[in-house]
């Protein structure tokens, strides 16, 4: 067992403030999830979002996931790039508490609600926990990991690709803020929230099922494409402008694919085969860019730091300018 864990966390909103919103917390150790009196699985993070909200709510959401999830007596590092959630973790806690939870200016507490769930977490962990301020976006390798992640769990709330997943006290805080109107909120989360249900009866992994495999946990681009012949729910958010489709039918199998990332491709039935879809015949028109898949390869726990081939092709929808160029947004990616 690790005497210290050191954790990324990070919030993103689209858009701030109001846009669609997410949050993300991540292991620096590989399996660290593994040690005794630990909640999480070994995949090693987790990350969430609601289609409304903030910087500041994805930022503390973050933080109090990750105290949820590390749990034992190991001494617990949190490393964030906002210095919102580490003081109000920390030092301005305190003066609120005295104060009857008013502010310098004698107005309630924004986000309160997260804020004493951060404060209780921390009060009851058994082991220590600290905090360490990283500068964003400066090539640090967790938090860079993070933001990606709480940025495209915020991107899959706009799309409409995954449900809103925060914890109880995040729906609280962000419901009783000005940036509620037009909230989706899963109806789970809903029941909770009216008094017909316990917060602890809500599922850990809430409003992410198209995502996630019989065992339960959530699948990565990698798991996604090495999956049997078919259209993955979880492959939009492609932006840049698309690449040769003629191109993109030559790379490797789904075989290939399943051992570059460690996977085992499912085996195709030996009573009836699965018929292979018609792909459209070329137009003879050529696209030439870069595409970028969401959820990256590199949130998979088999990712081997390789280059991984696919095969398929990206649907669209939009209009070309005089110039040739055309902006993809949220495009399904099409396996062959």
């Amino acid at each position: 067992m690790t005497d210290t864990i050191v954790v990324s966390t990070d919030g993103s909103a689209l858009g701030n403030p109001n846009g669609p919103m997410g949050w993300a917390w991540a292991d620096h150790a590989r399996d660290a999830g593994g040690d005794p009196g630990h909640e999480h699985d070994s995949r090693g993070y987790d990350a969430g979002g609601a289609t409304n909200g903030t910087n500041q709510i994805g930022e503390l959401c973050a933080v109090l996931e990750a105290l949820r999830a590390h749990p034992g007596e190991q001494q617990l590092i949190i490393e964030s790039d906002s210095q919102y959630a580490i003081n109000c973790s920390t030092k301005w806690v305190k003066g609120w508490k005295r104060n009857g939870w008013k502010n310098s200016q004698k107005k309630p507490v924004k986000n309160r609600e997260l804020i004493q769930a951060i404060d209780e977490a921390i009060s009851k962990r058994p082991g220590p926990v600290e905090f360490r301020w990283v500068k964003g976006h400066a090539g640090n390798a967790g938090n860079e990991l993070v933001d990606e992640l709480a940025r495209t769990y915020a991107g899959d709330c706009r799309s409409g690709a995954r449900d809103g997943y925060l914890p109880i006290e995040g729906w609280r805080s962000l419901l009783n803020s000005e940036y509620s109107r037009g909230t989706d909120v899963p109806p789970d989360v809903q029941l909770v929230l009216d008094g017909k249900a316990d917060a602890a009866s809500l599922r850990r992994d809430a409003g992410r099922a198209a995502t996630q495999d019989d065992s339960g946990s959530r699948k990565s681009l990698a798991d996604l494409l090495a999956e049997p012949e078919g259209v993955p729910d979880d492959l939009g958010g492609v932006g840049g402008t698309a690449p040769d489709a003629a191109e993109t039918r030559t790379a490797s199998s789904h075989t290939e694919i399943a051992q570059s990332m460690s996977l085992s491709a499912q085996p195709a039935s030996p009573v009836q085969p699965v018929a292979q879809p018609a792909l459209p015949a070329p137009s003879g028109l050529r696209v030439t860019g870069d595409v970028r898949f969401s959820p990256a390869p590199k949130t998979s726990p088999y990712f081997d730091g390789m280059p991984m081939h696919v095969r398929g092709y990206i649907a669209v929808d939009g209009f070309v300018d005089g110039d040739g160029n055309l902006t993809i947004t949220d495009a399904d990616f099409l396996r062959d």
